[in-house]
Order: structure tokens, then sequence, then C-alpha cells
């Protein structure tokens, strides 16, 4: 708390399916999500919907994330959901202390990794691809819970949901998964 104080800090609530105001919009800006779930989301012109991020309770957002500033580019809550607002320069010019820094530095690194895997997954040409490629990042062991919706599991992957639909059902038949609502079961699992 001492630490937040001294950069300046200030804490928001927002309930669910609530955009986020436009103040954690700004470039400079990084957000802590102490509790709740968000989506960042793009809405290109002609309706498409893209979900950039997912984050969850102790997640961070905000600079770091895609041109958030972008006016095609939203930020949703999916949960009631309460964040603390830090501005990128209080940190850089009022923080001494080493452990926030390092602490800060571990949890970029970690959204780093998970833009690196999305990218991952996108790279990907086919739609079974996609969804093979997304499945075995996501595993624990053999198992996943998706975190999400199948439409936003679409919009995760960029791609059409009654196609991902039908190639799942593909994947089901060819006794590649097990599905049972958003558990998926990997029958060949390969980390």
């Amino acid at each position: 708390n001492k630490i937040l104080q001294s950069i300046e800090t200030y804490k928001r609530n927002y309930k669910k399916n609530q955009t986020i105001l436009t103040s954690v919009k700004n470039d400079d800006v990084i957000c802590l999500l102490l509790s709740g779930h968000i989506q960042i989301i793009k809405n290109d012109i002609k309706g498409n919907i893209t979900v950039i991020e997912d984050t969850e309770d102790s997640g961070i957002f905000g600079a770091i994330s895609a041109n958030i500033s972008s006016p095609e580019i939203e930020i949703i809550t999916k949960e009631d959901s309460e964040i603390i607002i830090m501005d990128l320069d209080n940190i850089i010019k009022y923080s001494s202390n080493q452990i926030f820094i390092k602490n800060l530095l571990n949890i970029f690194y970690q959204k780093i990794k998970e833009f690196l895997n999305h990218i991952e997954i996108l790279s990907n040409k086919t739609i079974r691809d996609k969804l093979l490629s997304y499945f075995n990042i996501m595993a624990n062991n053999n198992t996943i819970y998706l975190p999400f919706s199948y439409q936003e599991l679409a919009d995760y992957l960029a791609i059409n949901r009654s196609a991902m639909s039908r190639e799942m059902k593909l994947l089901k038949e060819e006794g590649l998964i097990e599905v049972k609502g958003r558990k998926i079961k990997l029958l060949y699992y390969q980390k």
C-alpha cells in the first residue's frame, strides 16, 4: 500500500459487462486487475470481433497490451472487477523498491509469453491447426477448461464460430478430442 501511494495509483470498481473508462486506455498507464475478469476486444469497421487479451485475477494490462488507445479497441469486464491504475512514469520516477519492480517485470514476462502464444496460435493457416495449437498450449495434462464461451474462443482464434464448431465435431468424430461443456479432453495429447 505504501508503494502504491508513493506512485500515485488509484482504484476503480466496475460491474460485469461494463466498458472500462477511456482514462485506462492511455499509452502510459498500467492496470493491475485485483479481482475479476476483463477482455480487450477489437471491433473492426465490418463488425468483426477479435479477443486480443483475456485477463483474470492478478493480471496486468494497459501500456503493455496491444494498441489499446485505438478507437476500435474496447476493454470490457466479464465479471465484477477491481482495478488499480498506475501511471508508468510515476512507477519509474518514484519506485525505489526493487522487489516491486522485480515483481512487475515478472508479470510483464508472463504477459509477453501469453502474447507469443497467441501469435503462435494465430499464425496457423487452418481452423484445425489453430484449434490444436490452442489446445496444446492450454492443456493441463490432457484436459482444458475453456476460460470463456465458444463464441469468445472463436473470436480469440479469429475464426468463424460455425466453422470452428464443424471442425470440433470432426475432431470428436476422429477420436482426437472429447467435449463436455467447456471441458475438452485431448485424446492425442502432446506437450
